[in-house]
């Protein structure tokens, strides 16, 4: 059993704060300070360039790629970190057309993350070969998916609600009509078991600054089946994707493995924070994670409706079917969020009504749930979300 005592005590957590913001940015590990200053003091900085050879920095992407496949049912040489999620996104939808090259259907959903969406109406505007970027509510996704479409390109759990996808279902009814199944495991990895392999998902990507703790801008990762690993052509050809980086031949000749998935240079000191992030996943069952998750926030959802019936449960009641996530809908939604705030509580707002908290067992108990219980059932009693210092929107909301 995991011990989730001794992982909270692996993480910064600031007093007087609790944090239910997880599904957003993960917390600081308090090993990535350390690991991140012996990068720049004795790699960078005393090693130089030599470090690429010495302090292995070339490998990183590789070595974590692996390490997160563990994590989300997937065999080793089939992971591989760098870029940001939308590069991943773009690269892997890319691939999946290619395997299609006859169709001319892209299906997504509704509750699919903006980028996604943004990344893929803008690949499929430049390829300029008549192909379409279909979008249905969630609940339609299963009953569109026919034999004219190329990549059902679906996030496995809703950002705004935490509804979650069966993607097992999904996957298998997609290839039963010859479609691509592609997955983007931004709100998953770290939060709920996946199981790629199983399932038999064509391709998935995933950030890594949320569950996994990563860090601001910390890479992404992309996964490709094995079998399509070396017959889909890279439609970004970076040069650490070739086969021989450094022999710098004019001609891209892709590497024969997972490599070819790579774009540009990794950035060395985000992906070591990473990788001392990942090593709290050492000693942590998935499993328990998910268990833990639910228990949480079961306890949340009942907290909050017995305490303020003003709110409405925007998530699926059904704890199976949604992650690590729980949303309320309020009509003074982001103002109530700032006021939370001001009170300890931290969580988020998405448009137009959506408050998120989420539940993250490596740092999150049952007195944290109570306590912020607790918070909002004083900020909904004053009416604090009247104030007009809670109603100045933010940048980042």
């Amino acid at each position: 059993m995991t011990d989730f005592a001794a992982t909270k005590a692996r993480f910064h957590l600031p007093r007087g704060l609790i944090y239910l913001d997880g599904n957003s940015l993960g917390p600081l590990p308090l090993a990535a300070m350390a690991r991140a200053e012996r990068v720049m003091r004795d790699e960078w900085g005393d090693m130089l360039i030599r470090a690429w050879n010495q302090a292995f920095w070339m490998e990183q992407p590789r070595r974590i790629g692996d390490r997160i496949a563990r994590l989300i049912g997937a065999p080793p040489g089939t992971v591989v970190a760098g870029d940001t999620l939308s590069i991943k996104v773009y690269q892997s939808l890319a691939a999946g057309l290619s395997l299609r090259p006859e169709r001319k259907i892209v299906l997504s959903d509704s509750g699919n993350f903006p980028t996604d969406l943004y990344m893929a109406d803008g690949l499929l505007r430049s390829l300029d070969r008549g192909l379409t970027l279909k979008v249905v509510a969630p609940e339609k996704v299963e009953e569109s998916i026919s034999d004219d479409v190329a990549v059902m390109m679906l996030t496995h759990v809703d950002y705004r609600s935490g509804r979650a996808h069966d993607m097992a279902r999904l996957t298998e009814r997609a290839h039963a009509a010859g479609v691509i199944a592609l997955w983007d495991l931004a709100h998953s990895a770290g939060a709920m078991p996946v199981e790629l392999a199983e399932v038999g998902a064509d391709f998935a990507v995933g950030c890594t600054y949320k569950y996994l703790n990563g860090g601001p801008g910390a890479p992404a990762f992309i996964y490709a089946r094995p079998d399509h690993i070396s017959t889909t052509w890279p439609a970004l050809s970076g040069w650490l994707g070739h086969e021989a980086p450094f022999a710098f031949d004019p001609a891209y000749r892709p590497s024969p493995g997972i490599d070819r998935l790579r774009v540009g240079t990794p950035p060395v000191v985000q992906m070591a924070i990473l990788e001392a992030a990942l090593d709290v996943w050492d000693e942590v069952d998935i499993k328990d994670v998910r268990a833990r998750s639910i228990a949480l926030s079961q306890r949340f959802i009942r907290e909050v409706e017995a305490r303020c019936p003003i709110w409405t449960l925007a998530s699926p009641r059904d704890p199976e079917a949604r992650g690590s996530q729980v949303s309320f809908a309020f009509e003074h939604g982001y103002a109530t969020m700032q006021a939370l705030i001001s009170r300890g509580l931290i969580g988020d707002f998405r448009a137009p009504d959506i408050m998120r908290f989420g539940f993250t067992p490596l740092y999150i108990d049952e007195a944290d749930v109570i306590a912020a219980a607790d918070i909002i059932e004083g900020v909904i009693a004053e009416k604090l979300w009247e104030r007009t210092e809670f109603q100045k929107r933010a940048t980042v909301t």
